[in-house]
């Protein structure tokens, strides 16, 4: 059984949410008597064939003392198998991959346009095809410390256990606070066989930002398991709400969608009014939850579906060999753990060593450009996602892609299959000509940077953190400015529209 369960299991969680709510694989647990939380996390799903290295960074918010967080996990973790990582990894893939605003201003429909040739090129970037101590014995509990190291600011234990009530009892002996239930939520996992990854945090060794809210060190894993799945139960055990669930996977070929639940893509191309400007992350989360509500609030949700090594426009350069070598790279492509990898002999009368895998010098990934990096996001509670998530390689897609002088590729809400996966969550501001139009046969649509000059002003602004980003009163038809049917709405006139031919 323990075979069939993914390595998304692992551990992790999801990006974040509204404060006081969690998107969290597992649970916090703490030994103070006072309630604590996830308030923001993201999790990475590395893959290549039946091999995953999941990546995930939470922030907590709760008591200075210390805590632990518990997550179940396929198999039992070695001490070379568990890294912490830098923040800096996950601030950019989610930029990356974050909806984008981009703007463009119309240009003299009676200029002329001596790069008119360049119009029958292909379009641009996307246009192009592309390739802990014990009070009793832990066997009294059930219990077994199978593994035991530390790494970072945690100390962590991999636990199995026979039956759900032995944890529960061992987690409180062992002076942790837990969620009600918790015993409960465990029961399922123990029955399949699945480990218990406990990492505790020396509170006196993690950072903070400058709020004062901790910042953990973010930690990776890898594991080999045919089916990839993410274990969304046990975080509801801490939920204080709904809850945002972000999900990064990087695959050499394929972007991925669950398999047990509902999947939409999120409207894009979508053209809006230029006062979006002022609060994109509140204008984005009002259609995704227009999006989300449309089918019961049980969808997962397509938000980036690209070629890691590129990206048009882009909000921060793409992923380099580095940040893909960081994310698992080393275990995927550099030669895995294991029996399988190479030795070095060691001194006289001590066992061989295993040899330090070393960066590549050149290209790694044949650049990065093949790897797909997709975005999953949901907003659930325990009345919309039941069932852990199961997740698939699925055909690639296209959408929200605009050529070089700034005209959209697709229309809005357009999504298209092809041979490459091209897909993303673009926003537009257009601020059309109003100048006069001294020509008898004036050309218009043709988009450029601002004065409509220059390179076309496709520069995007990433609307990152969304699962932080607090939930307005918006009326979407008052500020889209693109007709949506899916949707509900109208759409709004062009200006100087009647002059327009």
């Amino acid at each position: 059984m323990m075979q069939r369960l993914m390595v998304g299991w692992l551990a992790a969680a999801l990006l974040s949410v509204p404060a006081g709510a969690l998107a969290f694989c597992g649970f916090f647990v703490s030994g103070a008597d006072s309630g604590l939380y996830n308030d923001a996390s993201q999790v990475v799903l590395m893959r290549k064939g039946t091999r995953t290295v999941m990546s995930m960074s939470n922030n907590y918010k709760g008591p200075t003392e210390d805590f632990a967080m518990v997550v179940p996990v396929p198999v039992v973790l070695q001490e070379e198998q568990v890294k912490t990582l830098p923040p800096g990894v996950f601030d950019k893939i989610d930029a990356l991959s974050a909806p984008r605003l981009v703007e463009y201003w119309e240009k003299d429909p009676c200029a002329p346009d001596y790069a008119e040739r360049r119009r029958l090129g292909s379009a641009k970037g996307g246009a192009r095809p592309s390739a802990a101590p014990k009070r009793k014995a832990d066997e009294d509990y059930g219990v077994t410390v199978e593994a035991q190291f530390t790494v970072g600011e945690y100390t962590v234990v991999i636990l199995s256990a026979k039956e759900a009530t032995g944890l529960d009892q061992w987690l409180r002996d062992n002076k942790y606070q837990i969620p009600a239930g918790a015993d409960a939520a465990l029961a399922p996992y123990i029955q399949e066989g699945m480990k218990f990854f406990v990492a505790k945090v020396d509170i006196e060794k993690v950072k903070r930002d400058a709020e004062g809210t901790v910042v953990l060190s973010p930690l990776r894993f890898d594991f080999e398991s045919p089916e990839l799945r993410l274990p969304v139960r046990l975080g509801l055990l801490n939920a204080n709400g709904k809850q945002d669930l972000i999900v990064y996977t990087l695959h050499p070929s394929s972007r991925f969608e669950v398999a047990n639940y509902p999947n939409v893509f999120i409207p894009t191309n979508i053209e809006v009014l230029d006062e979006v400007r002022e609060r994109f992350g509140s204008f984005y989360t009002a259609l995704f939850d227009k999006t989300l509500a449309l089918s019961d609030g049980k969808a997962i949700v397509t938000e980036y579906s690209w070629q890691a090594g590129k990206c048009d426009p882009c909000p921060v350069p793409p992923l380099q060999d580095s940040d893909l070598f960081t994310l698992g790279g080393d275990v995927l492509i550099g030669g895995g753990r294991g029996p399988a990898q190479l030795a070095v002999p060691g001194a006289p009368g001590r066992p061989p060593r295993p040899m330090r895998r070393r960066r590549p010098s050149g290209p790694f990934f044949g650049s990065g450009s093949s790897w797909v990096l997709t975005r999953l996001h949901t907003r659930y509670s325990k009345d919309t996602l039941s069932e852990d998530l199961v997740f698939k390689p699925a055909p690639p897609v296209v959408g929200g892609r605009a050529r070089w002088d700034g005209t959209s590729m697709e229309n809005p809400g357009e999504v298209k299959r092809d041979g490459q996966n091209n897909f993303q969550g673009r926003y537009i501001i257009r601020h059309y000509w109003e100048g006069p139009v001294a020509c008898d046969d004036p050309r218009w649509d043709r988009w450029g940077g601002p004065g409509g000059q220059g390179k076309p002003g496709n520069k995007a602004s990433a609307a990152t953190g969304l699962g932080s980003a607090k939930r307005t009163p918006i009326a979407l038809e008052k500020i889209v400015r693109s007709k949506l049917d899916s949707h509900g709405l109208p759409g709004l006139p062009i200006p100087g529209k009647g002059k327009r031919k």
